[in-house]
């Protein structure tokens, strides 16, 4: 890598179209593939809309408008110095598929990205037809066992807990971001952390959290889960997520996940009073959406299907 990096490395070619659009105040980098019902998929830490470069065109060509967005913060979003909560995080999600012309969709979300598809399909759940998570915790399980599993849980978050010291981006992205790769072998499962395309997208990964800013944004969501904690802000948001969810949900869970472990996410069905499935998928860390592509892609289109 080396040199100054910009916004213009997540720009890559392929079957799709980048886009911006404006959304809860900010602009937003799109990419979308195909047309039919709208499915957005939202990536996780420390990833940007490539998570999905492999499954965005099946989906398209299953007959759907396939759209990958970067997060508020990440890739060639915008960087705004706030709004990293969970309430403005599904709004962006939500107001996104407003601007993109849509009634609702079908949200496909993963890691940190799966934590604010929970919650936008629980403040807007009309927006929201259907709801896919993978390697994500109900959050309101997930802050129930890093309290009450704390050889589980609360170790395995050990980086997030290292994210709440100020200025930590620093020692994020540091050696062209060599932390980001460490942490993305630590969470992936042993069959494709050993491929050239395991390789390639940490490189992806490292060099977009060195975009400006980037590093800054993405810790900055995990300092408001721990922040919120102690705030009247995030008792309301418990008060909001302890609502039923009306959403039909498919949880896809990698049984090697270190990040959020399986025992954790599995608990999370509780939450939903629609119907809910849960997989759990063999051999897969916590990029499972990388790591089993073909049956993740199954999955989604299955579950986008069913009426």
């Amino acid at each position: 890598m080396g040199g100054r990096v910009d916004e213009s490395c997540v720009l890559v070619d392929g079957p799709w179209t980048h886009r911006f659009v404006g959304a809860n105040g900010s602009r937003f980098h799109v990419v979308e593939a195909g047309t039919g019902p709208l499915v957005l998929f939202l990536h996780g830490f420390p990833e940007f809309w490539w998570a999905w470069h492999d499954i965005l065109p099946r989906v398209a060509d299953a007959g759907f408008r396939a759209v990958a967005m970067d997060l508020r913060g990440y890739g060639a979003s915008d960087k705004p110095p706030r709004g990293y909560d969970g309430y403005t995080m599904a709004a962006d999600v939500t107001g996104t598929i407003r601007a993109l012309g849509e009634r609702n969709a079908t949200i496909v979300g993963a890691g940190a990205g799966g934590m604010i598809a929970w919650a936008a399909a629980a403040f807007h759940p009309k927006l929201v037809n259907r709801l896919v998570v993978l390697g994500a915790a109900h959050p309101l399980r997930l802050r129930a066992a890093l309290f009450a599993d704390p050889r589980g849980q609360l170790s395995a978050s050990t980086s997030a807990l290292r994210f709440q010291v100020p200025r930590y981006e620093h020692v994020l992205t540091r050696d062209d971001a060599a932390m980001v790769g460490e942490l993305m072998t630590r969470w992936t499962g042993p069959q494709w952390r050993e491929t050239p395309e395991f390789d390639d997208y940490v490189r992806r990964c490292r060099e977009a959290m060195q975009i400006p800013q980037a590093a800054f944004c993405a810790l900055e969501a995990y300092r408001w889960v721990f922040r919120s904690a102690i705030r009247l802000q995030g008792y309301r948001f418990v008060k909001l997520m302890q609502k039923p969810l009306v959403t039909p949900t498919l949880q896809l869970h990698g049984e090697l996940d270190t990040a959020t472990l399986p025992r954790t996410a599995q608990g999370s069905g509780r939450y939903v009073i629609a119907p809910y499935e849960w997989r759990l998928i063999p051999d897969a860390g916590h990029f499972l959406h990388q790591e089993a592509t073909d049956m993740v892609t199954g999955e989604i289109l299955r579950w986008a299907k069913t009426s």
